[in-house]
């Protein structure tokens, strides 16, 4: 068994819940979490929903809207989410059942973090009523049991990393966090599998299999904080994925948590089976929508005897994508090919995130090789040839394994480091894309041109090697005109990459952000399939609503006019922080 989150930290005045950063945090009216009993967490409750309520009463009766949103399920009646006192009463039920106050958090601070981010240029502005603890999957089942009966909205939450608003909650609800579900279950060695809860993160989990001296790891990687269950959520990748794949290649068995509580297991623990539908490829990507995993299966890979690292800088974008795709066609097995814009070598310059190294701030290749020795100099000598012909500068290659992570921080650095450099009140958007590899360079050379012409600090940056690369654009989130141009930019790049019949996102999900763009790429009648599915899972539509497809009986951007929805708005917590005088 392992436990990889700090135990140490907790956050909030009422509950002891763990921190997702690890670190202690105390509160300005500095009460400790005993001094609140159930009752006292019930007010609160009860107030923080009424703020929404209030608001959203307000705005129903400022648009003189008599339209109530609802339809008839299949099995009659109305659908709709809980009111305040439905949910307030799921609250109180959860607590009872599982005998503990600790399992229930009502924080503002706890509510914040669970419905807004940073990561995301999409927030909707709501957040949840409470924020749940389970420590298992018999808890994660009650808690849904008893929201399923209610019809109070779930979100599952994990790393809390997303970037298209995935774990926001547009209808308030129950945020329903796995922090203390983040235990290594079992390791088959010799089968070359492993058993996970959703909290583990996959650096950990790595250096745990380093540790042992398993000889094995977890190929998948995206961003360093990431989770597994949001990494199955959302389907994820990350640099390996040019030779080992997305999380839905690594994905031995699940355990799920239905919408009514029921528990099912997805398949046994062969890594091939052709027994039934292939549960796995529903759930693998689902945000949650149509159950929430509990426990992960995944294949585990061979270390390789050896790596090598190296970078080569073009004169132009289009070069750089040019060689890339070029790679690819000629058939070379690198594990990694990513690609940095001269505005993002700038930007890791900038931060200082690798110093003392200093970079060209050109266009950038950076490869990866994995193999034998042998392998590993045919696969450089092949990618050397290609670059050239491309324009490509020498080729600079780490001389052991601490260069080998100095020349790679680079790229894993890039986001962190523009995050860094941003100033108040500034803002990241960034999003990403993927393509047929032939119509990379087309896509990456008319992107970067209009980003260029924003005349912002704007880069590009991803995973050629499939295609795959991201636009990351830093604005002032205060300045509507200057995020209608950010966004302009942005839906551009997404509608070419639809155009070249690619896809909008090749690894961040769909969200509440990328909605339109599903239906454009896949077109109204497989959304309605989707749709189909989810209702025959989710018939009260509890799970994530909102996410991948709007729910039906609420169109998007009306929630907020509606009575029967209970939110509490982001800026009244905000401006209660600022204020520094909650005080219930």
């Amino acid at each position: 068994m392992l436990r990889s989150l700090c135990r140490s930290g907790f956050r909030g005045r009422r509950f002891a819940v763990p921190s997702r950063r690890c670190q202690s945090t105390t509160t300005s009216s500095g009460r400790s979490a005993s001094t609140w009993s159930s009752g006292a967490v019930l007010g609160f409750a009860v107030a923080t929903g009424a703020i929404g309520w209030s608001i959203a009463k307000w705005q129903n009766e400022k648009n003189s809207s008599p339209t109530r949103y609802s339809i008839s399920s299949s099995g009659g009646g109305d659908q709709r989410f809980a009111t305040l006192p439905e949910m307030n009463k799921a609250i109180k039920e959860i607590m009872s059942e599982l005998g503990s106050e600790e399992i229930i958090s009502t924080d503002d601070e706890d509510l914040k973090t669970h419905g807004y981010s940073e990561w995301s240029s999409v927030n909707p502005d709501t957040l949840p009523v409470a924020v749940a603890y389970p420590r298992s999957t018999e808890d994660v089942a009650a808690i849904v049991r008893i929201c399923h009966r209610h019809r109070v909205p779930l979100i599952p939450f994990s790393g809390g990393t997303s970037l298209e608003g995935n774990f926001s909650a547009p209808y308030g609800g129950v945020s329903v966090d796995f922090a203390f579900m983040d235990r290594i279950l079992q390791l088959n060695k010799d089968d070359m599998d492993v058993v996970v809860q959703p909290s583990v993160g996959w650096q950990d989990l790595n250096q745990t299999l380093a540790d042992m001296g398993a000889g094995l790891f977890f190929p998948v990687d995206p961003g360093p904080t990431a989770k597994i269950g949001g990494m199955v959520g959302t389907n994820c990748s990350g640099t390996n994925a040019v030779r080992y794949g997305t999380m839905k290649d690594w994905v031995v068995n699940l355990t799920v948590v239905l919408a009514d509580g029921q528990i099912i297991k997805t398949r046994r623990r062969p890594r091939k089976s052709s027994a039934g539908y292939n549960l796995n490829g529903l759930f693998v990507g689902s945000e949650g929508t149509l159950g929430i995993v509990t426990e992960a299966t995944l294949k585990l890979a061979v270390v390789p005897e050896l790596y090598s690292v190296g970078v080569v800088s073009f004169p132009t974008i289009r070069d750089a994508a040019a060689a890339a795709a070029g790679v690819m066609q000629a058939g070379v097995p690198v594990t990694c090919l990513e690609i940095m814009d001269e505005v993002q070598m700038r930007v890791v310059n900038l931060s200082g995130n690798t110093a003392p190294r200093t970079w060209k701030e050109l266009p950038t290749l950076f490869f990866k090789f994995a193999g034998s020795k042998a392998s590993v100099a045919e696969n450089i000598s092949t990618v050397q040839a290609i670059t050239s012909r491309n324009g490509g500068e020498e080729f600079e290659f780490a001389k052991d394994e601490q260069e080998q992570k100095l020349l790679w921080s680079a790229r894993k650095e890039s986001l962190w480091s523009m995050l860094a450099l941003r100033k108040e009140g500034q803002d990241v958007w960034s999003t990403d894309v993927a393509v047929p590899l032939s119509r990379l360079a087309d896509l990456i050379e008319v992107s970067k041109q209009e980003m260029d012409e924003l005349g912002m600090f704007a880069s590009i940056l991803g995973h050629v090697g499939d295609g795959n690369f991201h636009e990351s654009i830093m604005y002032n989130k205060h300045d509507p005109a200057e995020r209608e141009k950010v966004a302009a930019c942005v839906h551009n790049m997404v509608n070419r990459a639809l155009n070249m019949e690619g896809t909008c996102t090749g690894e961040h999900s769909i969200g509440w952000g990328k909605k339109e763009s599903l239906v454009k790429e896949v077109g109204q009648e497989t959304v309605d399939v989707m749709a189909t599915i989810k209702r025959s899972l989710d018939e009260r539509w509890i799970l994530n609503p909102g996410k991948i497809m709007d729910v039906p009986w609420m169109p998007r951007e009306t929630h907020m006019g509606r009575e029967d929805v209970v939110v509490t708005p982001i800026r009244e917590v905000e401006r209660k922080a600022s204020q520094n005088s909650f005080d219930p």
